[in-house]
């Protein structure tokens, strides 16, 4: 099960106050108000950016003056994760070198693991096992190039 960071005592709040609005939580209310929810601009103004009588995001008030370079892209990866949103002729703002340029870009890696819940893998690393199985790579490769070397210095004196 995918654990969920949050970025503030308030991002966690305002993410749980919005899902709990709804009857039925969907993959994309969850990837979209945690999204939202990382900026404090975006967190202010939700009632600006999602209609909640009709349960879906408004696009028109994208561009509102209380937006700015940061909250855009906020926004517009909270919008394209609810319905696949791009803005027409702005689909060059919605590359990941756009948008992830930004200090949000963790929060947008969880935003996305949370609206995709089932491409993502879980790994347990174990550090220690890691660590073991390379030392004797490196034991097996350094070995190899030891032996190598001896046989052509053998050759050599002959």
């Amino acid at each position: 099960m995918l654990k969920i960071m949050f970025n503030s005592k308030e991002h966690e709040e305002f993410y749980l106050e919005m899902l709990s609005k709804f009857r039925i939580v969907q993959v994309y209310h969850k990837a979209f108000f945690y999204c939202m929810g990382a900026c404090d601009v975006t967190r202010d103004n939700i009632d600006a950016l999602f209609d909640f009588q009709t349960g879906g995001i408004r696009p028109d008030n994208l561009h509102q003056g209380f937006q700015t370079g940061t909250s855009y892209k906020v926004t517009r990866m909270a919008f394209n994760l609810w319905n696949g949103y791009v803005e027409e002729g702005e689909e060059k703002l919605m590359s990941p070198s756009e948008l992830f340029a930004c200090t949000y870009g963790d929060e947008f890696h969880q935003a996305i693991q949370l609206r995709y819940p089932e491409y993502n893998r879980e790994q347990e690393v174990d550090i220690v096992s890691v660590v073991e199985k390379l030392a004797r790579k490196r034991q097996e490769t350094s070995g190899q190039v030891d032996q190598k070397f001896l046989a052509e210095s053998k050759d050599g004196e002959r």
